[in-house]
């Protein structure tokens, strides 16, 4: 089983960034962080690297059901989303498959709001 789920659309980055955010509030997630890599490594290591932002993005229904059933969870906690560029106009969008992620735990309760949180998630990034 992979462990992310992704799409590669053409659009500018700052687009699929919008685009991205809309589709993500729809479903019920917000965007608890955003990390600008690029920016970060400048900053850090004076390097440069390419355009890649990751989001945390996080539903509070369904984070508060799994931290109900299993209060170690929020070490696993926000849903990352990246955002990376690949070539003008060619943006890669992918998000951590929660089912995968959440395999370790042993616990049917978190499986279920995983699977549904990973349909979220899957459906988000298909319809970008």
């Amino acid at each position: 089983m992979g462990y992310y789920f992704n799409k590669i659309v053409s659009m500018p980055f700052d687009e699929a960034i919008a685009k991205l955010t809309e589709a993500l509030q729809k479903e019920g997630f917000g965007i608890l962080s955003d990390i600008d890599v690029k920016a970060t490594l400048k900053k850090k290591l004076d390097v440069d690297f390419k355009r890649y932002r990751i989001l945390g993005a996080c539903n509070p229904q369904f984070a508060y059901k799994a931290l109900q059933a299993e209060d170690k969870i929020g070490t696993l906690l926000p849903c990352n989303v990246i955002v990376q560029e690949l070539a003008e106009g060619e943006v890669e969008v992918a998000a951590i498959d929660p089912a995968s992620s959440m395999q370790a735990v042993d616990n049917s309760q978190l499986k279920e709001i995983a699977g549904q949180v990973q349909g979220k998630l899957k459906r988000i990034i298909t319809d970008l």
